[in-house]
């Protein structure tokens, strides 16, 4: 498998607007929530009707799946050679970010440029996608996930994408308390990833808020990154976390990495149109040789 191979996926955003979307993942057309889609008019009304499922958010985190009992149990997407199982959560969520694609590309790109293996750290890493990317290109990884079902979810990815004996440490662990072992432990990382949510609880009941936790975790993250650092990705879809406020946080967090050298942006996904539907934001630093 090689960076092509990342080039293309069974992911189409058909239309948004009005704070929805509609996407088809694989032959799978689904309508869903996006605060994102407020202030856009959808351009293609008579495509909804092939929604065959519609996620209505209830709660600021939570909400229920209209017409579920017409969905697949699970079923399964591929991103070229990369494969994910997807299924319905009460979060709205499948196992797939869409927004992420072109910075898997960007990572297995980087990571194979690397005259050595590097060793990267994804925390938070959901369902495999970022860690997959890193092994593509030759990495070694340690994915961290507080949550024990999911990190099993991203090894059965790894399993349908034939990468079940990539170098992968899969670790069901706060991403605080993983990192500050580590450095107890002495290890060091040549990367890091980390694409924290607004609010989360751990397997033993630790609570994650971002406005709090997450200038803390990139303090501590700055202890076990190498001296040398060859790549940051640092990825947000919370309020307020804009990409300038990215790339200061890792200015702010590694004195060693050049701030001219810290790229960010907003992450987009384009419909059939090429309107682009705004989906978080990230900043990111490369300097393999």
């Amino acid at each position: 498998m090689t960076a092509a191979d990342l080039a293309s996926f069974q992911y189409s955003l058909l239309d948004f607007g009005s704070g929805r979307k509609l996407e088809q993942f694989g032959s799978v057309v689904l309508d869903r929530y996006s605060p994102s889609a407020e202030g856009f008019k959808a351009t293609k009304p008579d495509l909804w009707s092939q929604a065959i499922a519609k996620y209505v958010r209830r709660t600021e985190t939570q909400g229920d799946w209209l017409d579920a009992d017409c969905l697949p149990p699970t079923w399964e997407v591929a991103a070229g050679s990369l494969k994910f199982r997807l299924k319905t959560t009460k979060f709205g969520h499948l196992g797939l970010f869409p927004e992420q694609f072109a910075n898997w590309k960007w990572l297995t790109q980087t990571c194979r440029e690397s005259s050595r293996p590097l060793r990267v750290l994804n925390l938070f890493a959901y369902t495999g996608g970022s860690s997959l990317a890193c092994a593509l290109g030759g990495a070694e990884v340690a994915h961290v996930d507080a949550a024990a079902n999911v990190v099993k979810w991203a090894r059965t990815n790894a399993e349908l994408s034939g990468m079940a004996g990539a170098p992968i440490r899969w670790i069901a662990e706060d991403a605080r308390k993983f990192v500050k072992r580590e450095i107890k432990r002495g290890n060091t990382y040549d990367g890091v990833i980390l694409d924290p949510p607004s609010y989360g609880h751990g397997s033993k009941g630790e609570v994650w808020r971002i406005d709090k936790h997450l200038p803390l975790l990139m303090g501590y993250l700055n202890e076990l990154l190498a001296e040398d650092p060859k790549l940051v990705l640092l990825t947000c879809h919370s309020p307020g976390y804009e990409d300038d406020t990215l790339k200061q946080m890792i200015d702010e967090a590694f004195p060693s990495i050049s701030p001219r050298k810290i790229e960010a942006g907003p992450l987009t996904i384009a419909d059939r149109n090429g309107r682009q539907l705004p989906s978080g934001y990230y900043a990111s630093f490369q300097n393999v040789s």
